[in-house]
């Protein structure tokens, strides 16, 4: 074995004048101390800080935002601090100034690590619906190998107002297949509460746990790997010790019926609801982490309701998040790591992660079929080659915690395209089909901003266009079109699909669309005033809940599904090429409701969209414009548009953002 590390001196001094004598020499000497002079193992890891850089070894190192020594009556400690809102590292949502491991080792081996510590700050602000709220890592085993996850996170979390926090560890899962998406954690309590007590509200707390850790608390923590087994002690004077076994190399998730009730509850919702590989971690090289590894940020819960906590950043202005308690600082008294002499180097992570955060990850990358597709964008720039593209205000791609989403973003007011009184950043297929050929359009998205301003009588108002099918010839009207609707103060809202009728004859003035319902309201549920809006649909979809389709154009018939977590999934057909809308007798109530009264009141043409090529588009289609809605009072929607200034619509909420996770497209196939 390779022990890579000691305690400090002062823990095993057992004469009081002794460990007195020893303290006055630390205070006297304090200004000079460097980490290692406490610490004497930093060669063997390298440093993150909470600006996402890699610093490496840190022997004689010091940092006055990051990493430094301090001292209290009796010892001298390595401070390890980091804001809410920094550079991060690798693919995290989060801050964190850490040391990770410079050698990795088998699960198989044996390997150890202890430390003594106290956490002085937290985060001030968040959601207290957020598990990850108001809490900071303080040691973890990372796999350096696959799906790069954390059989081991040990966390320190305290609520707003609380004296006491709570310790607890999380093992995440070692996902099966490829698709790491779904990883989940469980967590287990040791003083206080474990991850998945949340507040009712975004500032209501529960009761503060009896048994918890206050801040400045000394507690610590030795972990301990044997023959592919995690042995856990916690100990805390004046507190019961704890002690916990895992297996590493044996999953007790790899079957969904295994999966705790603590993860149907937490994570199942946000959509992350894997399955662990039979071997869990056996193969995968594995190392250490110590430090604070913040776990608030400023991200907005609609990204995800565990990990994104909707904190106070000060637009990333580390001093100002300092000065108002925005970050996590733990103090290390001691630490020591010992590992196999068969633990190899690790620098395949480093090498893999340093500087990912910064580098830009294009859409093509996300959604590869990008080649098959031109864009048009909110201010009017359009791009016919998106291989390798992105624009930071409208197309660019982000990271919810889990995963990587495509962004399509617009306001209310823009340039727009030349039929269209809408803004929009969406692709258009390159390659036309008619409805006999047939085409299939495929998207796992979800709407995280619809603008917040608009008329409630304007049926368009509030919502965007996800999915279409469009036609490029004769009137070039819209087979289909997929929104999503949500009226301001809701927390759910609709989506639905429109069949626009290709107008018989010459005058298309006349074209009307007849919508249908998926989850919600269909789009003719409107206010009765400006202000005025109906009650929240009961199986509605909310802002940042995911939700999927699919359209299957197959011989002149289209086949629609929409699939969504915790909803009922909806099917539905449409003759693409024999009308049914052929007679003034044929208009549905729903269209004599909204239409006709602004005349609207056209017949369509016996063989509907026969023969016309057609394409598919995909993206943010902003419905929510700012004409009057005396021109229209249907499609305008006299929204804000601040003189069509587009940072302030962003600024205000006049816009609309869709993130596209999954997406493909092609032929039509045989419906099942």
């Amino acid at each position: 074995m390779l022990i890579l590390g000691t305690v400090i001196l002062l823990k095993g001094c057992g004469n009081g004048t002794k460990k007195n004598n020893i303290a006055k020499e630390i205070a006297k000497s304090s200004s000079e101390t460097n980490a290692n002079d406490i610490i004497p193992f930093f060669k063997h890891w390298n440093l993150i800080l909470g600006d996402g850089s890699n610093v490496g070894q840190a022997t004689d190192y010091t940092n006055k935002d990051f990493f430094y020594t301090t001292k209290d009556e009796e010892s001298n400690w390595v401070v390890f601090k980091t804001p809410n809102a920094g550079n991060t590292h690798g693919t995290s949502n989060n801050t964190r100034t850490e040391l990770a491991q410079l050698k990795k080792w088998s699960p198989m081996t044996e390997a150890k690590m202890s430390a003594t510590l106290k956490v002085m700050n937290v985060a001030t602000t968040g959601d207290a619906r957020v598990a990850s709220t108001y809490s900071v890592v303080v040691g973890q085993i990372h796999s350096a190998d696959g799906h790069e996850n954390e059989p081991l996170k040990i966390f320190y979390k305290k609520f707003p107002g609380h004296t006491k926090g709570s310790v607890f560890w999380n093992y995440e899962i070692n996902t099966a297949g490829d698709d790491n998406s779904k990883r989940w954690d469980y967590s287990h309590s040791i003083w206080g509460y474990d991850f998945s007590v949340v507040g009712t509200g975004e500032n209501t707390y529960p009761l503060e746990p009896k048994d918890g850790i206050a801040l400045g608390e000394e507690f610590g923590y030795e972990v301990e790997i044997k023959a592919g087994m995690m042995y856990l002690t916690f100990t805390s004077e004046g507190h019961e010790t704890k002690t916990f076994t895992k297996n590493l190399i044996s999953s007790e998730y790899a079957e969904r019926a295994n999966m705790p009730v603590q993860v149907e509850n937490l994570f199942v919702p946000v959509g992350q609801d894997g399955v662990e590989r039979k071997n869990a971690y056996a193969d995968e090289g594995l190392f250490f982490k110590l430090g604070c590894y913040n776990q608030t940020n400023g991200k907005d819960p609609k990204v995800n309701k565990v990990w994104c906590s909707g904190a106070e950043t000060h637009g990333g202005d580390v001093q100002k998040q300092y000065a108002d308690g925005n970050y996590a600082e733990v103090w290390f008294k001691s630490a020591n790591i010992t590992v196999s002499d068969n633990a190899i180097s690790n620098a395949g992570y480093f090498q893999a992660n340093d500087g990912l955060s910064k580098k830009t990850v294009y859409p093509s990358e996300v959604l590869p079929f990008m080649e098959k597709f031109k864009i048009l964008m909110g201010d009017g720039t359009k791009a016919d080659n998106l291989v390798g593209l992105e624009h930071k205000d409208f197309f660019y791609t982000v990271i919810d915690g889990t995963r990587r989403w495509v962004v399509y973003k617009t306001p209310n007011s823009g340039v727009t395209s030349k039929n269209s009184s809408n803004t929009r950043t969406e692709l258009h297929e390159k390659r036309d089909w008619t409805p006999e050929e047939g085409g299939n359009l495929t998207g796992t998205c979800k709407v995280m901003q619809v603008s917040v301003s608009g008329d409630a009588r304007v049926a368009a108002s509030y919502a965007t266009v996800v999915g279409q099918i469009h036609s490029g010839e004769g009137h070039e009207n819209e087979p289909l079109k997929i929104f999503y609707k949500k009226f301001p103060g809701h927390t759910k809202g609709s989506v639905f699909w429109n069949y626009e009728i290709n107008t018989a004859g010459d005058d298309n003035s006349g074209r009307w669309d007849y919508s249908t319902a998926v989850w919600g309201y269909d789009m003719s549920i409107i206010g009765t005033s400006k202000d005025d809006y109906p009650i929240e649909p009961e199986d509605g979809i909310e802002l940042g809940e995911e939700f999927s389709y699919e359209i299957n154009v197959y011989k002149g018939i289209m086949y629609l599904t929409f699939k969504s977590d915790n909803h009922e999934t909806r099917t539905f057909t449409k003759n693409l090429i024999s009308s049914e809308y052929t007679k003034k007798s044929d208009l549905p109530a729903q269209v004599r409701q909204l239409f006709v009264p602004i005349g609207q009141d056209g017949t369509e043409r016996p063989t509907a969209y026969s023969g016309e090529l057609n394409y598919f588009k995909q993206g943010a289609y902003n419905q929510t414009n700012g004409k009057s809605p005396e021109t229209n009072m249907v499609w305008c929607a006299g929204a804000a548009t601040y003189g069509d200034d587009i940072a302030k619509q962003y600024e205000n909420g006049c816009f609309t953002e869709v993130w596209f996770r999954q997406a493909s497209v092609g032929p039509g196939i045989p419906p099942k």
